[in-house]
């Protein structure tokens, strides 16, 4: 019997904390599925997701991050088309201009009102959980 197991990923919101209200940065992709989308993307064996998260975001925005925390995990089968991934998705900081690279055909600074609706993936529940726990300290609810 052949076993098949979810693919580990890493989602970063990146507040960028050197401009005014402290945006978040996201990704225009360069690959199907096709939109905008938290910097992120596979984690490499042998590799932690803390360090995929830094890698990620090095590559897709050219930025160093300092991870702040975990929000939550995310693993909803049916969050990605493309196959079954658990995403652990971190809370970042950033400074600096953004570059885009790797899958990003573009990249983007966006204040919470202004967020596009073309999102990829869970990213707009990702967001929604995120903006409850900044505006109010309320930390996402499993499931």
């Amino acid at each position: 019997m052949k076993y098949r197991n979810p693919a580990p990923t890493v989602d970063i919101i990146i507040e960028l904390i050197d401009r005014p209200h402290r945006p978040i940065i996201l990704i225009e992709r360069h690959n199907e599925p096709l939109g905008w989308a938290l910097p992120g993307g596979f984690v490499d064996y042998g590799e932690a997701v803390e360090k995929a998260a830094i890698r990620e975001a090095e590559e897709e925005i050219g930025l160093k991050v300092e991870l702040i925390e975990q929000l939550l995990v995310y693993s909803d089968p049916s969050r990605d088309p493309r196959q079954h991934t658990i995403s652990i998705v971190f809370l970042a900081t950033a400074t600096g201009e953004l570059l885009a690279g790797d899958d990003a055909k573009g990249v983007g600074i966006f204040e919470p009102w202004c967020v596009p609706v073309n999102l990829c993936f869970d990213h707009d529940r990702i967001l929604r959980d995120y903006w409850r726990y900044r505006n109010y300290r309320i930390r996402p609810r499993l499931g």
